[in-house]
């Protein structure tokens, strides 16, 4: 028999989850067998597993070593802690912050994938039972900052935060032609799940409307420098909304212009969208996380991405100073 008594960082979970995670790998169908049998108890007693945990439960399971040995928990082939750290932007005793590259996955859609969960789990591995997981997420080709928290109470108000718009999240993008809107722009997005693609236009339902800010910063005869504030939160909403307002987005096959992507291909190896979510602002965070109101995190330009504003002569005006 092994016990599991919650502390702080545990509070808040799940017990079938927590079962889970502390038995490896498992399936969850078996954590629920063994709730049914009584080998996983709480605090002495039968439970169905939806129970939230408290600082002091004890969860007790019955089951053998060989048992634990079995599906003992198998790791993934992730850089090592000391390469790990090149990935972490901002961290402290709640939440972390990571800087995803453009081409890695925010989670991972194979089994042999690495993504930048893996690498904030691998990070965050200190014999804890909270397995921690991303709060927001980027497209694969999109890089910039990732958020998450290091116990159930910060994820949760995390991803609240990020629900309710109690933060804003910034990005910027390198977008076909001379773009002279500036302010709040709306529209409404649909997303085809069997294409992967959205569509936006000027009319629809209310729960399809998309804002978002735009503020032009410096245009060369070719492209526009742009910083965008992402009000709403739609899967392909920058590159989409952009593209439909005539500015697609430099590198963006899917929703972007041939010839325009074939020059940044040609002269730079450009493989992906010039979009990058710089900056994330706290405005309204509650409760645990409420130390955070008033500051920001910034991640450093990609690159690739300094590197082609350099040569388009845009370099001066990168990264937007406070």
């Amino acid at each position: 028999m092994r016990e599991i008594i919650i502390d702080s960082n545990l509070s808040g979970s799940r017990l079938d989850k927590t079962a889970l995670k502390y038995i490896g790998n498992a399936p969850m169908s078996f954590v629920y067998k063994m709730l049914r049998k009584k080998n996983i108890t709480l605090n002495d007693k039968k439970a169905s597993g939806n129970e939230l945990l408290k600082t002091g439960d004890s969860i007790k399971i019955y089951i053998s070593e060989d048992t634990f040995e079995l599906f003992k928990r198998k790791t993934t082939d992730v850089p090592s802690s000391e390469e790990l750290k090149k990935y972490i932007i901002y961290e402290d005793d709640e939440i972390i912050a990571m800087d995803k590259p453009a081409g890695m996955l925010s989670q991972k859609a194979a089994a042999s994938d690495i993504s930048i969960n893996e690498l904030l789990v691998a990070y965050l591995k200190k014999d804890m039972l909270f397995l921690p997981g991303i709060s927001n997420r980027l497209d694969r080709n999109t890089s910039g900052i990732i958020l998450a928290g290091k116990n159930p109470m910060a994820s949760k108000l995390l991803n609240i935060a990020i629900r309710e718009r109690y933060l804003t999240k910034k990005y910027l993008c390198l977008v076909k032609g001379e773009l002279t809107l500036k302010g709040s722009f709306g529209a409404f997005l649909v997303k085809d799940n069997d294409t992967n693609q959205v569509r936006v236009s000027e009319s629809g339902a209310e729960n399809d409307r998309i804002i978002t800010g735009i503020k032009p910063l410096a245009y060369n005869g070719r492209s526009t420098l742009t910083e965008i504030d992402l009000i709403t939160g739609k899967p392909h909403q920058i590159r989409a909304h952009l593209a439909f307002l005539g500015h697609p987005l430099a590198g963006d096959t899917k929703y972007g212009d041939t010839e325009y992507n074939d020059y940044f291909r040609r002269k730079y190896n450009l493989k992906w969208q010039l979009l990058h979510a710089y900056r994330i602002e706290f405005d309204e965070m509650t409760d645990n996380l409420n130390y955070l109101n008033g500051k920001h995190i910034e991640a450093p330009l990609p690159e690739q991405f300094g590197k082609i504003l350099k040569g388009e002569n845009l370099w001066q005006h990168g990264i937007p100073e406070d």
